[in-house]
């Protein structure tokens, strides 16, 4: 029974003290992802002491199984309590110092938060700016860190969320190497669903979040810093800005030294093992197959439906794909005729493309055939009553072809 109370003149409803029954959505939007029931099982288990033994061991796990899944052998793997944002935080505010100059390749939305993060540490930064919906500019960068000269970090977001478009890293990292640079790579939405190769790279610092690919709940921030980037933090001239995601204080709880530094959120550390067993019982190689198989199967769809896709062909994310809104068409109507009917979560646009792209993802738990099959029939309707005409027939033969591919 709902309960209703007036407040400063106008009805409110109570909330439920009674029930909790959340909806069962397939979320393929930029994030989160759906969550595997052994990742949702493992939140319910009993909560122990941050300090535990038993509880340590979940940690040591979770450290081997992040060089694995993140391709690295740095001793310093971990995962920072908070979203992917925060592991972006750490990183930055561990990295950059009052003074520092930093070269930030933006090709969208993160890239611009990374360089505002970097300004707030007290970094001299240059943007190096691209179309939204193209990669950073590998010869755009390579000059302005030759301008800026005596460049600590050049930073770039492997996958954007906000533009679907995928960065290749090893230029990059050419460049950081040449200038005597730390290369920052942002991996939140790739990690676990396309190749992530820290070591192979050459990259010093690399994040990602729990809620894409990894598809656990949003809440964990995994993240590895290489010898040299290491160094560079041990060698600070003054403190991290930031105490609750100072590296040289959480990483002396995460190693064998086992120092209190906050209470661990025990059950998402639970969440992250389990997701990272998964991950790795399925294979890298078969996941990112997977990924890549349904990821092109949408794309082929939507662009058979009569659809235009955004990102620039070659460097279009299979994970993300953004799809331009045609003309006439009601943007948040038609999401909300997706969430309404269909139970089915897809993003809309941010920044410079809010209101022009949508964001469908295939993540994780989320990137399934049935999934790309779902979501092709379900919005051609839509469309069509919006007056677009949507041929969802070659849309769904053209998935279907991909999928069998």
């Amino acid at each position: 029974m709902r309960r209703f109370r007036l407040v400063d003149g106008t009805i409110r409803r109570m909330p439920s003290t009674s029930s909790f029954n959340p909806p069962n959505r397939i979320l393929m939007g930029p994030g989160p992802s759906g969550a595997h029931p052994r990742v949702l099982k493992a939140m319910t288990a009993p909560i122990l002491g941050h300090l535990d033994p038993e509880f340590l061991r979940i940690m040591d796990d979770c450290n081997e199984m992040l060089r694995q899944v993140m391709g690295t052998a740095n001793r310093v793997t971990l995962a920072t309590p908070g979203t992917g944002t925060s592991g972006m935080e750490a990183a930055v505010m561990n990295l950059v110092e009052p003074g520092d100059r930093v070269v930030v390749g933006i090709c969208g939305y993160f890239g611009e938060r990374i360089a505002v993060m970097a300004e707030r540490a007290g970094g001299e930064v240059t943007r190096v700016p691209a179309p939204w919906g193209s990669p950073a500019d590998p010869a755009a960068v390579e000059s302005a860190a030759r301008a800026a000269g005596n460049v600590k970090l050049i930073a770039i977001v492997h996958a954007e969320t906000s533009t679907g478009a995928l960065t290749p890293v090893e230029p990059f990292a050419k460049i950081a190497r040449a200038h005597g640079a730390l290369l920052l790579v942002d991996c939140v939405t790739s990690l676990g669903g396309v190749p992530v190769t820290v070591d192979t790279w050459g990259a010093d610092a690399v994040y990602s979040g729990t809620q894409k690919c990894l598809s656990a709940p949003p809440g964990m921030a995994p993240l590895t810093m290489s010898p040299r980037a290491w160094d560079a933090i041990k060698a600070r001239e003054v403190p991290c800005n930031s105490w609750y995601l100072d590296l040289s204080l959480l990483e002396a709880y995460w190693d064998e030294r086992r120092a209190y530094h906050h209470t661990a959120p025990i059950s998402m550390v639970y969440a992250l093992h389990q997701a990272l067993a998964l991950v790795l019982d399925e294979g890298l190689e078969r996941r990112w197959a997977r990924h890549e198989r349904n990821g092109r199967a949408l794309q082929a769809g939507l662009e058979a439906m009569g659809l235009a896709l955004h990102a620039d062909a070659g460097y279009r994310l299979p994970v993300l794909t953004t799809v331009r809104i045609p003309e006439g068409v009601n943007d948040a109507e038609v999401r909300g005729a997706l969430l309404d009917r269909n139970s089915v979560e897809i993003g809309g646009g941010l920044g410079d493309l809010r209101g022009k792209v949508w964001r469908i993802g295939l993540m994780g738990e989320s990137s399934t055939a049935g999934n790309v099959l779902l979501v092709l029939n379900a919005l051609g309707k839509v469309l069509r009553e919006q007056g677009f005409q949507a041929d969802i027939r070659a849309a769904v033969d053209a998935a279907a072809a991909g999928l069998e591919g």
